[in-house]
């Protein structure tokens, strides 16, 4: 019984190895919606850079970094992303820091550099979820954002619009306080 296990392990982990791995990257799992560190490369050039080391993850000191395991694809396996409703990127910009390979480029803790070489996602507000929007004086998100009145602003009652500078931290959209969120992070990689 043991070895028939055995053998359909060894089986099944030599047609994973035969699997094509361009392009097998999360995006395999509808609905997963992440973000890269910030700095990270194009998406097909930091998933040919990355080197799985984990270093990003570990100088992280918010702990937002995780890594991508098999079911996600086996491209992406072992590396980083963050998703922002769990925990946000406070744009410490640590993680390039340390980046052996430059898949996560440094980028210096200034908000002119972050605003220009910075590009994770950006922030879209759903109105109809929206309390400002509805009515109801919020502005959560607004508060919650590094870059006040670069990235959002907001307008009479609070009601948030995002500008041209959001580089898609993700902190508006882990402070918001709707459910389902009424701002979410649409990641530059599917963009």
């Amino acid at each position: 019984m043991k070895r028939r296990h055995f053998i359909k392990a060894i089986a099944g982990g030599a047609l994973i190895s035969l699997l094509p791995t361009t392009g097998m990257a999360a995006r395999n799992q509808p609905g997963l919606r992440y973000l890269r560190p910030p700095g990270s490369l194009p998406e097909s050039e930091f998933l040919q850079r990355c080197i799985h080391c984990g270093k990003c993850g570990e100088v992280c000191p918010n702990r937002t970094i995780k890594y991508f395991q098999y079911q996600n694809g086996l491209a992406s396996m072992d590396t980083p992303y963050i998703i922002p409703r769990e925990k946000a990127c406070i744009l410490c910009m640590k993680c390039g820091e340390v980046c052996p390979t430059g898949a996560i480029r440094r980028i210096e803790r200034k908000a002119r550099t972050i605003i220009s070489e910075v590009r994770m996602g950006k922030a879209r507000v759903d109105r109809s979820l929206c309390l400002s929007w509805q009515g109801k004086t919020c502005g959560v998100c607004y508060r919650a954002c590094p870059l006040p009145d670069i990235a959002i602003r907001v307008g009479r009652l609070e009601q948030p619009h995002v500008l041209k500078d959001c580089v898609g931290c993700g902190l508006c959209e882990r402070s918001c306080i709707q459910m389902p969120q009424a701002i979410r992070i649409i990641p530059a990689h599917e963009g």
